[in-house]
């Protein structure tokens, strides 16, 4: 027996209804400067650092709120959704924290080994360093598209200590089961998307084995399938058997069930790259609630800019929902 997702209501701005247009717009309309951080270097047990970017608004007290906000794949700090995020939070005296993936951001050139869609532990670290500094500030924890799947995989993972770190956890279009989006990616319909990736993913490569000159030499082709890279890149160098082991260890649906916090998850049913039903046959606790819309593409949801929640429906429904935390 499954559970029963609830409906939002999202109408998409009428010019923008098309699930591509949704999705790329949304990720290209940024005209936001980024607003000013603190840069922090968390060390790694491997000997490996990556870079948050704290961004603490006046008047702030180390009891009032944080707020971690995870990228996407190929994303960091200067992800549109997280620099959207601070510019509507910190008003609030909320504190935001944006975490860089291994060598992204702030982070660049830090990191000699890859991030990937199940390194959870490395943003448990984050979370650590951040209760120890300020103990008594509640955090909440966002993850968007592939964050979205290592924020709800690493909440699994903790079980009932999840209390101790977290007020609650969102995740917004997660690749929850993380073959599926890899197929869907790899769909005709969506090569722009696959290209896009898989040619960020190569120079990210590229720059690596050049700056730690004592990682092996690597020749990626030019063209390649996510799943092919999984294959031959990601799996092997991350420990993996191949990119099936791979996809099947990370994918946070199989601990979705151990979530002990509160919990949102929002999905669109129009979704290009990841399926709206990953989670369907699961039986999910009352405290993890799953949202779905008709519309919205992957991470897009925009709205009428007349509406009540705006042009940027997500943006206020997550800060509706952070406040509600």
């Amino acid at each position: 027996m499954g559970f029963m997702s609830q409906e939002l209501p999202f109408e998409p701005f009428s010019i923008f209804s098309d699930p591509h247009h949704q999705t790329i717009i949304s990720s290209v309309l940024n005209f936001l400067f980024e607003p000013s951080f603190d840069r922090k270097v968390v060390q790694l047990p491997d000997g490996d650092k990556l870079a948050v970017a704290v961004t603490t608004p006046s008047g702030w007290k180390p009891t009032d709120l944080t707020v971690v906000l995870v990228h996407g794949l190929c994303g960091s700090q200067r992800s549109p959704n997280l620099i959207r995020m601070v510019k509507r939070l910190a008003p609030k005296k909320i504190r935001c924290v944006r975490y860089n993936m291994r060598g992204c951001g702030a982070g660049k050139g830090l990191a000699k080994h890859i991030y990937h869609s199940g390194r959870s532990e490395d943003l448990f670290e984050v979370l650590q360093v951040l209760k120890k500094e300020h103990p008594e500030s509640p955090i909440v924890l966002i993850g968007f598209s592939l964050g979205g799947n290592i924020v709800l995989k690493l909440v699994g993972e903790m079980n009932v200590i999840g209390h101790q770190y977290l007020k609650g956890v969102i995740a917004v279009s997660p690749p929850v089961d993380l073959y599926s989006s890899v197929q869907m990616i790899g769909d005709e319909a969506n090569g722009f998307y696959e290209r896009y990736f898989y040619k960020l993913l190569r120079s990210d490569v590229h720059y690596r084995h050049r700056k730690f000159r004592d990682l092996p030499k690597v020749k990626l082709p030019k063209t390649l399938k996510l799943y092919e890279f999984d294959q031959i890149y990601t799996a092997p160098l991350c420990g993996f058997k191949d990119a099936m082991d791979y996809y099947n260890k990370c994918s946070a649906a199989h601990v979705v069930e151990d979530i002990q916090i509160p919990c949102r998850i929002l999905l669109a049913e129009d979704d290009p790259i990841i399926s709206p039903s990953s989670l369907d046959r699961y039986t999910l606790p009352s405290n993890v609630s799953v949202f779905k819309t008709k519309k919205g593409g992957h991470m897009g949801y925009l709205g009428s800019p007349g509406s009540e929640k705006g042009f940027h429906w997500l943006d206020s429904l997550l800060v509706d929902w952070v406040q509600e935390f």
